[in-house]
């Protein structure tokens, strides 16, 4: 099991390359986190919703995505409310409880799922969340050391890997006081101290691992350099971080409620996040990524002033993408009857940039396709949304005969997500806005690869049993 000091310590990032070194020993692995909680989900093969992240980590272990490896999935739609995916679909009864009450709810779902996959596989690699230290939430833990110790009730064991991002400073007390935060049974599961995102020489850590070491009876077991081959994120906090200083950038917007913001790693450090006009002068692109409340984020949009900026650049020919719920915001309005997407029911304006009109529905569209642009490329990519859009705007991509992507000049407006992974959409889309792609962005195989060398070449994993 790979935990985390902190929320982002890279436990995903690392999760998959150790599935991806174990497949490449031969074994049948899989991925498995009891609970998410994330905006940015998948669709499987059969019309289920995931985390993304797991969906990776899949596909690292060389295996189909299945809902078994994450059950639970938390869709934050405000402050103080989650959607509730349970083994795929929506549960509202379980959506509708408060946050201490959803354990007996969801526990033997998290348990069977486990113990199916152990079954099945000849190593599962557990991912944690947040922390194992945060107590207040001890009672109704079902993803950290509960998950652990349940694991090593019904094998024997579960080695436990302890994870933290050196990069941000103090790893050394994120590790030892992470450690004494715990049960002593819990404790006795680590197995290893991981020094994650490491840049510099190695030799300037002495003394500490070994001061750590003697304090705890566990070691470090790696300290895995900073390697720069990106994933799609787990979760929202990469979009918090401060925006590179690149000359030519592309800018995704910051929506309060974005969603499947993972999608935008082949970017790399193209991607400048955005939320405010000022912010988005001197884009060579403008991107309205998916949003989980869209109604709310177009309100948000014209309060900000960030609309009249993006109408502003559509007219001076800057490209302008919206994938999902920003496509939705791009047209000319959005009917919202029923309270599906905000609980303000009605209808709104939208940014009219394309001539396309919205209606929500209750129904969500969860589709994993194989979509076909105007050029005749079949392109990998997913579906998952509430609304059904109709209009003039031109049809640029399709799935069957339905469309679901469409283009007025230089604004372009898609329901699929996924597409960036795809070479040839990823390319137009960077000449389309004038800007040279980073070297070395290969599809996901190639990453994962690199990322499987880079980290076993820092990671023992013999504590761990390999």
């Amino acid at each position: 099991m790979v935990q985390g000091c902190t929320s982002s310590a890279g436990k995903s990032y690392l999760t998959a390359a150790v599935c991806r070194i174990l497949s490449n020993r031969g074994l049948k692995v899989a991925p498995f986190k009891a609970q998410n909680m994330s905006n940015n989900a998948g669709v499987t093969a059969d019309g289920l919703e995931m985390g993304r992240a797991q969906i990776v980590q899949a596909a690292a272990a060389r295996v189909v995505p299945d809902v078994r490896m994450n059950p639970v999935l938390l869709k934050p739609e405000s402050d103080a409310r989650s959607q509730v995916i349970v083994r795929g679909h929506v549960d509202r009864e379980v959506s509708a409880m408060p946050w201490h009450q959803r354990r007996p709810a969801v526990w033997s779902v998290v348990q069977q799922s486990m113990q199916s996959l152990f079954d099945e596989f000849d190593v599962v690699v557990i991912e944690g969340a947040g922390s194992p230290a945060e107590v207040n939430l001890r009672a109704s833990d079902i993803v950290n050391m509960a998950v652990a110790l349940e694991a090593r009730d019904r094998l024997g064991d579960c080695p436990v890997m302890l994870v933290s991002d050196i990069d941000r400073g103090g790893s050394f007390a994120h590790l030892l006081g992470t450690y004494e935060c715990l049960a002593d049974e819990e404790r006795a599961l680590i197995r290893g101290f991981v020094l994650n995102r490491f840049r510099g020489d190695a030799a300037l850590l002495h003394p500490a691992p070994a001061w750590l070491h003697e304090r705890t009876g566990v070691p470090v077991v790696g300290v895995v350099p900073m390697l720069g081959v990106p994933l799609p994120e787990e979760d929202g906090v990469a979009f918090e971080r401060p925006a590179t200083a690149a000359d030519e950038f592309v800018a995704v917007v910051g929506l309060p409620r974005a969603s499947n913001i993972d999608e935008f790693a082949p970017l790399g450090a193209l991607v400048r996040v955005v939320r405010t006009p000022d912010e988005l002068r001197g884009a060579a692109g403008v991107v309205l990524p998916g949003s989980k409340s869209t109604i709310a984020d177009l309100d948000w949009l014209r309060a900000t002033g960030v609309a009249g900026a993006i109408g502003r650049m559509a007219g001076q020919g800057v490209p302008v993408l919206g994938i999902c719920g920003g496509m939705q915001m791009l047209g000319t309005g959005i009917d919202d009857d029923a309270g599906s997407d905000s609980a303000r029911a009605g209808s709104v304006a939208g940014l009219a940039l394309l001539d396309l009109h919205t209606e929500m529905e209750s129904g969500k569209v969860l589709r994993s396709a194989t979509f076909r642009d105007e050029f005749g490329s079949d392109l990998a990519g997913y579906e998952i949304h509430v609304g059904r859009t109709e209009g003039a705007a031109t049809p640029i991509m399709w799935h069957g005969e339905q469309p679901v992507g469409w283009r007025s000049g230089n604004v372009t407006g898609v329901y699929a997500h996924g597409l960036f992974e795809n070479a040839s959409w990823l390319v137009r889309f960077a000449q389309q806005c004038g800007v040279e792609l980073p070297a070395g962005l290969d599809d996901l195989d190639v990453r994962l690869d690199a990322i499987a060398a880079g980290v076993s070449a820092s990671l023992d994993l013999t504590p761990f049993g390999f």
